[in-house]
């Protein structure tokens, strides 16, 4: 009788708080979304304009800045007209792609008295530190300069590598630095035409060149990582080089002029973007970057979920972290412009990095439902339909090939911004995940090896269950209750979007998304 009275009482007490309570906090909610939503789109039309000049008024980087080969052919100078150019190679455990980027950066075309070639090893297997300190002296008994370095500990993970790699004796006689993670293979060229950049220009610190994916036809999940990577790389950093010299270092196939490094206080492990951290302490230094759009490098994409999901929790956390941490250094700094500084703190971190991710799950996968329940809460067309319509078609540019992919493009990165607002979150508080680092899983040619087996396949079935995700799960069930009450009640015909946007949930829930792996 007493739960029966209580359930009674809940419509009244609904009706009582609704108003004067939830009606208030859901506006004000919708008025925020509506605003970082503005705020995204102007950012977004603010590239597609510049990205449109450039394009049109040829301002490239050879002509913007002296890069004129380097002389091979003068018997008088030799190797000598060449600088020398210490190449590091981090790796944790790369037992599938370990071989295929010290080839390739063995086989760069640069005159061997003049490169240095350094792996450093964090592997915690000894089998394959033992097979990456075979195959580096296999290079070195053909005449590479190449060293195997390994550390007591992983202190400091990557940017921990990078640094104790800078402190041997013989990187005082290179001037640049270049940076290739495990999966990343250059072309022979690479360095003839990248460092010219660094040695005809003495204000340029860093030479930033573009990913190309070898596996983004291997599944779905990674053409939609390379439609999201395509746009950074062919707007936003072309953008960024092109206005103010500034830009994120991508971490990898760059490099880098090794007094730059110095001068900005070196490799830092305070957050897990040490990549970004140089970059910007470098920018505050004064010094130039550039980014080459024709330099294309060859890495992988994460075909498996869990590896992606951890990717994009380190790429989210990081810059959210590094900007808490920097926030008033950028602001006291007295090297740079004004303009410099707001697009550091305004269009660099605040919209790209914090806004993007926030308003993308919270608006689309929150608000929005929520206000089924609250018709007195409406949003209007131009922040529901209009908005997001354009900056879908706008990062659409960089992947033309994948423009027929948008619609389920949309449908993926409002799952994955669950993990990227969660991430955000962390970072700008600085919560227990802040500074987790887990390498992200490279397949290499083990998956194809992997895939012909008909009982792994079968074994890889009845995992299912260690492949569900909880967290989806109960997103797409909110999402598609939502949509139900829509249909039966509603008059906007959100149930559309609803049913969809929570089928995307429930199909990443069950772990049916990316490439399942096999295990023996």
């Amino acid at each position: 009788m007493e739960n029966a009275a209580a359930a009674a009482q809940l419509p009244e007490a609904w009706s009582q708080v609704r108003a004067p309570v939830i009606v208030p906090l859901l506006r004000l909610a919708v008025a925020v979304c509506l605003t970082m939503s503005v705020l995204l789109f102007l950012e977004r039309m603010y590239m597609a304009v510049v990205i449109s000049g450039v394009k049109l008024l040829r301002r490239r980087p050879e002509r913007r800045y002296r890069c004129d080969p380097l002389p091979d052919d003068d018997p008088e100078l030799g190797s000598s007209a060449f600088p020398v150019v210490l190449v590091q190679i981090p790796m944790f455990n790369e037992r599938e792609v370990y071989q295929l980027s010290i080839g390739a950066v063995c086989g760069l075309s640069w005159p061997s008295d003049r490169l240095v070639v350094q792996v450093l090893d964090d592997s915690t297997d000894p089998i394959i530190k033992e097979m990456v300190r075979m195959e580096c002296e296999r290079w070195a008994h053909k005449g590479v300069n190449i060293t195997y370095q390994i550390r007591e500990n992983r202190k400091g993970y990557k940017a921990g590598a990078l640094k104790e790699g800078m402190k041997h004796g013989y990187v005082r006689e290179c001037e640049y630095v270049a940076i290739f993670d495990a999966d990343f293979q250059p072309d022979p060229d690479f360095l003839r035409r990248t460092i010219p950049y660094l040695v005809h220009n003495s204000d340029i610190a860093l030479v930033q060149a573009r990913w190309r994916f070898v596996n983004a036809d291997e599944c779905l999940m990674t053409r939609m990582q390379e439609m999201s990577l395509d746009y950074h790389f062919t707007v936003e950093q072309e953008v960024s080089s092109s206005v103010c010299a500034f830009f994120g270092f991508n971490g990898t196939a760059g490099v880098w002029r090794i007094s730059a490094v110095n001068e900005a206080g070196g490799w830092k492990d305070r957050t897990t973007v040490e990549d970004m951290d140089l970059a910007i302490r470098a920018s505050l230094k004064g010094w130039k970057f550039v980014y080459l759009g024709d330099v294309q490098v060859k890495s992988e994409l994460p075909s498996t979920f869990k590896a992606f999901r951890f990717q994009q929790h380190r790429w989210s956390c990081g810059p959210a972290n590094l900007f808490r941490k920097m926030l008033m250094e950028i602001v006291r700094n007295k090297k740079v412009t004004i303009w410099k500084k707001i697009h550091v703190i305004y269009n660099f971190f605040l919209v790209r990095k914090i806004v993007a991710h926030i308003v993308t799950f919270t608006f689309y996968c929150l608000i929005i439902p929520t206000t089924i329940f609250v018709p007195e809460v409406r949003i209007p067309k131009w922040g529901c339909v209009y908005i997001p319509t354009i900056i879908t078609l706008l990062n659409s540019v960089g992947t033309p090939r994948s423009f027929h992919l948008l619609f389920f493009w949309i449908l993926f990165e409002n799952v994955m911004s669950l993990h990227r607002t969660k991430a955000t979150l962390i970072g700008l508080l600085e919560a227990g995940r802040a500074n987790e680092w887990v390498v992200t899983e490279k397949l290499g040619n083990a998956l194809k090896m992997k895939s012909s087996s008909k009982s792994s396949a079968k074994k890889s079935f009845m995992r299912i269950w260690d492949r569900l995700n909880v967290t989806e799960l109960g997103v797409g069930a909110f999402l598609f209750s939502c949509g139900w009450y829509d249909l039966a009640f509603g008059k906007d015909h959100f149930f559309i979007y609803l049913f969809f946007q929570a089928m995307a949930f429930f199909i990443v829930g069950i772990g049916y998304v990316g490439t399942i792996v096999p295990q023996s």
